[in-house]
């Protein structure tokens, strides 16, 4: 009698696991539907300048009315100091200063290297852009549109430009479908996904919590500087135009370790994503709703999955299509080679993340805690 109430309860369990598959992997299909309905109703509303190829930063071409530019460098001895020097020389029309060495608030190298610039930024509204962000002479005008009454951030969704070789057509994929679907879809449903590689904040809402430097206990400073806002009632939202990285940098191994950072970031503020991120993927969640459609349905798991992959690459296709805005640089056999190789990889360099959590950003080595915060464990390390 034990055995077969033994049984039963094994049964109602593994129904139960079925279940919640099943039900993980259509809101999954709703993730992918809103977030082409998002992008569809949100990106590219403004037609975008048809601007010639220029050899220097579109910074200094900004139409906008009024606007300063604050270059911020950590290390004297690097090289694009001259390259600043010498276009605020070209630019003197342009209200710009460079400050170099940053100053120590906190853990956070970046808000270190950004402090000193804070707090000599005279405008209500700061900009913060990371140095591989290309600009549109519009762009700056674009997210001002967005930054409405109860608005107090406006950011742009990561993507990345048009550049040659295998490595940024990975890139590409991987911000055009994934990246894309989750960013959307959040923003949409008024979910902090915020990256700040392109933001536009009002300072004054910074201020009113001890400014910049306050955000320097944590790595992930982006995501913690907009939570204080939607704590406080403040709406985030995303402007038409992607953030265009155009980092001259680009192979396998380095966005590799980008991806794996990201991950050991997400798992230290949102511990629940160690279950849910790698169910959210593709080829994971369709082996497990496949197990579970043959329990439930007596479907053939296989034509399922088929189905289920199939599927989804043609939404990624059509969403990538979406926030290109244009023509592809690479062709759909070359998307194919990409968009499986991203697919096979992110559980494998998920796992990776959460067995090593130790952070190496450029030259440190950080220590996550539970919550997000941040500790330097390594000075320095060689390379």
């Amino acid at each position: 009698m034990l055995s077969v109430r033994g049984s039963e309860a094994a049964l109602y369990t593994l129904y139960g696991f079925a279940a919640f598959f099943m039900v993980f992997w259509a809101g999954m299909w709703l993730v992918h539907v809103i977030a082409l309905v998002a992008g569809r109703w949100k990106l590219h509303r403004q037609k975008f300048l048809k601007l010639p190829i220029r050899d220097t930063p579109t910074f200094f071409h900004l139409d906008y009315p009024l606007y300063e530019l604050l270059f911020c460098v950590e290390d004297p001895k690097d090289p694009v100091l001259q390259l600043v020097t010498k276009l605020m020389d070209k630019y003197p029309g342009v209200d710009a200063q460079l400050f170099v060495g940053g100053k120590g608030v906190g853990v956070n190298p970046k808000i270190n290297n950004m402090q000193p610039a804070y707090e000599a930024a005279k405008h209500e509204l700061i900009l913060i852009s990371d140095s591989g962000i290309r600009m549109n002479e519009d762009t700056l005008l674009d997210m001002v549109n967005y930054m409405g009454e109860r608005v107090g951030l406006v950011h742009q969704m990561p993507f990345t430009c048009d550049r040659s070789g295998f490595a940024a057509c990975y890139e590409k994929i991987f911000f055009g479908t994934v990246q894309s679907r989750m960013y959307l879809a959040a923003d949409l449903l008024r979910i902090n996904c915020h990256t700040g590689m392109s933001a536009l904040i009002k300072k004054a809402l910074l201020d009113e919590v001890g400014g910049l430097k306050t955000f320097g206990v944590y790595l992930a400073e982006d995501f913690f500087y907009a939570k204080s806002l939607t704590d406080r009632g403040w709406k985030i939202t995303v402007s038409s135009q992607p953030a265009m990285q155009n980092s001259g940098h680009c192979e396998m191994q380095s966005f590799q370790a980008r991806l794996r950072r990201w991950a050991k970031l997400r798992v230290a503020m949102l511990p629940s994503i160690i279950v849910f991120e790698p169910l959210s993927e593709c080829l994971v969640l369709g082996a497990c709703a496949s197990w579970a459609a043959a329990l439930l349905f007596d479907w053939d798991s296989l034509l399922f999955y088929v189905v289920h992959v199939f599927l989804w690459f043609v939404f990624d296709w059509t969403l990538l299509c979406l926030v290109q805005n244009g023509p592809l640089p690479f062709n759909a056999l070359e998307f194919l080679i990409g968009w499986i190789l991203c697919e096979a990889t992110r559980p494998y360099l998920f796992v990776q993340a959460v067995l090593d959590p130790l952070i190496q950003w450029r030259s440190r080595v950080y220590r996550l805690k539970w919550g997000g915060l941040a500790e330097e464990v390594k000075a320095k390390v060689k390379y």
